[in-house]
């Protein structure tokens, strides 16, 4: 290498450092006019703030209906972020028939709405109309983050004999156990007035929750992003819709309902109430040992939200025979949605759903 590379480097970088900061800017600034799920779907059933969608597609190859569940905190559109990085326009495209649940935005309202409501009507009604439109029996439940942990819970709730009709359940970064986790750090100890926030603010500011959890990695989520934006704007690597679609996600941010926040923040991580078989919904035990659908369980190596040794006690609850985990690399997010994940993920799960939806 000559002696004069790293000048003549460094003058087209000031060189080019007006057009550079132009364009990061512009990235930064336009973010809100990503598209964000833009898989076409239609609304089956809505109730208060709860919207059943299905997607549309000519290629139904599957009898079994897929309903997909997000978390009670960010908006479900991660199944769907954008086009070519959708695991919902992908799912329709191997014939799935999917049906998503939309939480929608709690407002003052909600407060006092529980996860017995979530999970005793808005889930259970969900899983009813999805079965109601598609003409099924059974159904496929995939959860993601807390929405995986309330796909458990509902599968293992005492039905007085009664079995749910679901025939197969996947479940992605699921905190069982969240004690042990960073997060349990904060909200755990009991200095910290949980139900007094939850009193004090009704439904809790989805932006709170959002603040606290990139405080659990504040150098990547303060920092290293934005640097990595720079720099790829820098070498000409920078991919403004990929940026733009998860950064909005991220952004938007739906309060909790309070009395909901409050009961997960106690039995995740404060009571280890999953484990020990302690949760009750309207006086009915959670018994995770009535699980015995067909079970996929995935994890996440680097997941500093949904650590895998807190899912791990998972396995010896349950009373499923048909158990496959998936033990992959990757973050509480990226795993399922990143641009490695089309390749490396999504197809393994399309192959577990296919051996196991053909009614």
């Amino acid at each position: 290498m000559s002696v004069i590379d790293p000048f003549v480097g460094a003058v087209d970088r000031v060189m080019k450092f007006p057009v550079n900061a132009l364009e990061y800017t512009n990235i930064l600034l336009t973010t809100d006019d990503a598209v964000v799920g833009a898989t076409p779907r239609d609304v089956v059933w809505t109730h208060r703030q709860t919207t059943l969608y299905r997607y549309r597609s000519p290629n139904r190859r599957y009898e079994v209906p897929l309903l997909l569940v997000f978390a009670l905190i960010n908006r479900p559109e991660i199944f769907d972020l954008r086009r070519g990085s959708s695991l919902v326009e992908f799912l329709v495209g191997e014939g799935f028939d999917v049906f998503l649940v939309d939480w929608g935005y709690p407002d003052e309202e909600d407060a006092e709405m529980g996860l017995d409501e979530y999970i005793c009507d808005e889930l259970e009604w969900a899983v009813r109309e999805t079965l109601r439109a598609s003409g099924a029996e059974e159904l496929t439940l995939m959860g993601w983050c807390i929405g995986a942990t309330l796909c458990a819970m509902y599968c293992g709730l005492d039905r007085e004999g009664g079995r749910v009709p679901v025939k197969n359940l996947a479940l992605l970064t699921m905190p069982v156990d969240g004690r042990a986790s960073n997060y349990a750090n904060w909200v755990g100890d009991e200095d910290f007035d949980v139900d007094g926030v939850s009193e004090l603010w009704g439904s809790v500011p989805g932006s709170a929750i959002d603040f606290a959890n990139k405080l659990m990695k504040p150098v990547t989520n303060f920092w290293t992003t934005y640097r990595r934006l720079w720099e790829g704007v820098q070498d000409g690597s920078a991919r403004r819709e990929a940026y733009q679609s998860m950064a909005k996600w991220v952004a938007d941010n739906p309060p909790f309902a309070g009395r909901a926040w409050a009961q997960w923040i106690h039995l995740m991580y404060r009571d280890g109430a999953l484990v020990r078989g302690t949760v009750r919904l309207r006086n009915r035990v959670v018994d995770l040992h009535r699980i015995d659908q067909s079970v996929l369980v995935i994890t996440a190596g680097a997941d500093h939200i949904a650590p895998r040794p807190g899912t791990m006690p998972f396995f010896d609850l349950i009373a499923s025979e048909d158990v496959d985990h998936f033990a992959r690399p990757g973050g509480h997010i990226g795993l399922v949605a990143g641009s490695a994940a089309r390749k490396e993920l999504w197809p393994s799960i399309a192959q577990w759903l296919a051996a196991r939806s053909d009614g």
